[in-house]
């Protein structure tokens, strides 16, 4: 058995894509199934092998435009990155982005080092949608992103779970369960993690069925086996996600780190076509700006 994990979706499709064999399942994000289905990468479902697929929140479900009707995909997760911080060192903050704009907190503070949750938490913030290929809505953004980057000490997908722990820094953008992981106990009741009240990004790993996949019948027992309700209620105790399993709900033990409530007001990202040049244009000069 191949089992492997990708630091990024665009790891998984580049080794895909250069003949990487030997799989028959693969978790991408909502982006890169619309791009693995363009490019006739991915197995077309036969729903009547996979019965818990009947398990799933249709109010989600009824948001996905990247594959609609889920021809290609059934959603795994879906989650957001958020804000973390240390209510102990920083008092009287903004539940959302702006919360970068305090110089008082300068050095103590790191954004996750990812265009599209970046960009994306900008875009959202103004107005906008987080996949916007509007230039001049962009531009805007890119110009609230500096303002955010005059205040942070980096940009960092690494590490930030760690530094946070340490006390080194105070607010986080990134993921609650890696934070929480590293986290102590006393530190833990000092976390608070917050999902933009203006909204944001978020993301749906998804299970696809690789189209040369070789196990193709287990590949949709697998499937089948991770909906089924007392399986995904014990995936979302260890992650702490909110449920898309709406039988899982009465079996989860433990509380979640954000509901789903609180992430109504987020998008999921699509895939940006041609337009991710612009994007990757904008995104470096952020970077390089001083």
């Amino acid at each position: 058995m191949s089992y492997d994990n990708f630091a990024s979706n665009e790891e998984m499709y580049t080794k895909l894509k250069a003949g990487g064999s030997g799989y028959d399942i693969t978790f991408p994000s909502a982006d890169y199934v619309s791009i693995m289905i363009k490019e006739g990468m991915l197995e077309k479902l036969d729903k009547t092998k996979i019965p818990n697929i009947a398990q799933l929140d249709p109010y989600f479900v009824s948001r996905i435009a990247f594959d609609k009707g889920n021809l290609y995909s059934v959603p795994y997760v879906m989650g957001a990155a958020g804000i973390i911080v240390n209510k102990d060192k920083v008092k009287n903050y903004p539940k959302n982005y702006h919360i970068y704009e305090n110089a008082a907190l300068k050095g103590r503070m790191t954004m996750l080092d990812e265009m599209r949750e970046v960009m994306g938490a900008a875009l959202k913030t103004l107005g906008y949608s987080v996949n916007s290929t509007n230039e001049a809505e962009l531009l805007k953004a890119k110009d609230l992103v500096l303002k955010w980057k005059a205040n942070i000490q980096k940009y960092d997908s690494e590490s930030f779970a760690k530094g946070f722990a340490s006390g080194e820094f105070w607010v986080v953008q990134g993921y609650g369960e890696n934070v929480y992981k590293e986290a102590d106990e006393n530190m833990k009741k000092n976390i608070d993690f917050i999902i933009a009240d203006t909204g944001g990004t978020m993301y749906m790993d998804n299970l696809v069925i690789l189209k040369d996949a070789k196990n193709k019948e287990l590949a949709y027992k697998f499937i089948n086996f991770i909906h089924e309700p007392s399986v995904y209620a014990r995936i979302c105790d260890d992650f702490r996600f909110p449920s898309i399993n709406i039988a899982a709900r009465g079996l989860i033990k433990e509380q979640p780190y954000y509901s789903f409530e609180s992430l109504k007001k987020c998008e999921l990202q699509e895939d940006l076509g041609d337009k991710i040049d612009l994007w990757n244009t904008i995104w470096q000069q952020i970077r390089l700006e001083n």
